[in-house]
């Protein structure tokens, strides 16, 4: 069996090398952790995340706006000051315009980072990510090897690495990753000040506030009122908002309820996802190693004819 050239020695081992930095990358990243969550994260968002709910979300906002300004404007010129007068209503009241600014900015913040989820929801899941790395890399790593040691051909595993090494490259190209991934990053930039734990806490602090206030708007506001002598239809012509209010808390209740479960959740996923190279490298993480593999087997493996020696005039 003839002896390897040098040539072709080094780029196998190359090869191997390259392989084994593949397989390696995930497991440095922690991403079998890390990539799973990014997908339960954008899984938990998907129902929200349509120009439908975020608008029905901002109506819902403009429905207790609407409400508290009536309540705080028409019921206190009936009632006198309403922290007498229905005491338990009183936090929504004085909270409200920071809640309103608050939840106003984020709904939309979020609106506008919509087309930016839809990239990213668009490229492979995020759990087949780490194995984009460990397959590729361990087919190089190990046909390079069986080469070296001559178990297989070395102008087969030139074909079938020049192969692997196209389709990594080729991949950002397939997925749109180019376009997508700076969108990722976008998006995660967005999040940044969203899905932390403070910022939660303090919208779940104002959701315990509204629903607090709009049970003293029902329990303590309404009795209130007919007990100054309004009848319910006068209550109802007076603050048709507050009424407006009532009679849809229960679908606001559940339509703001899961969305806070999400941001809840989606705290710990974001911290992994952010714990990843930036977005906008993942092309490269591809494309880079893909055409080195190639270039390393088209070049250092590629058959160098053997001279034929010319034979001298005796």
């Amino acid at each position: 069996m003839n002896e390897l050239a040098p040539r072709a020695r080094r780029a196998l081992v190359g090869l191997i090398v390259l392989g084994i930095a593949f397989i390696a990358a995930p497991f440095a990243f922690q991403m079998f952790d890390r990539a799973p969550q990014g997908a339960d994260m954008l899984a938990n968002f998907k129902p929200f995340m349509t120009a439908q709910r975020l608008d029905g979300f901002q109506q819902d906002i403009a429905t207790i706006d609407k409400a508290v300004n009536e309540v705080d404007t028409v019921g206190a010129k009936q009632l006198g000051p309403l922290s007498k007068a229905t005491p338990s209503y009183t936090p929504l009241s004085k909270q409200w315009p920071e809640i309103n600014t608050t939840m106003t900015d984020l709904l939309d913040q979020v609106q506008a980072d919509r087309t930016n989820y839809d990239a990213v929801a668009g490229l492979p899941s995020f759990r087949l990510f780490p194995w984009f790395f460990v397959v590729p890399g361990a087919l190089v790593a190990i046909l390079a090897a069986l080469a070296l040691t001559r178990r297989i051909s070395v102008q087969g595993v030139r074909a079938v690495v020049i192969v692997i090494g196209l389709g990594l490259a080729v991949a950002p190209l397939a997925f749109g990753m180019f376009w997508r991934a700076p969108k990722g990053g976008e998006m995660m930039k967005t999040f940044e000040t969203i899905e932390t734990a403070q910022n939660v806490a303090r919208i779940q602090g104002y959701f315990s506030t509204m629903a607090t206030g709009q049970g003293a708007i029902r329990l303590e506001v309404i009795p209130a009122l007919e007990h100054s002598g309004w009848s319910p239809a006068q209550i109802a012509d007076n603050l048709p908002a507050m009424t407006t209010l009532n009679r849809d808390w229960v679908h606001i209740l559940n339509d703001m309820t899961p969305m806070i479960g999400a941001m809840s959740d989606g705290v710990p996923q974001y911290q992994a996802i952010s714990a990843l190279p930036p977005f906008p490298l993942f092309p490269w993480f591809f494309l880079a190693p893909g055409v080195l593999a190639a270039a390393i087997a088209g070049f250092g493996l590629r058959r160098v004819p053997t001279p034929v020696p010319v034979q001298g005039a005796s």
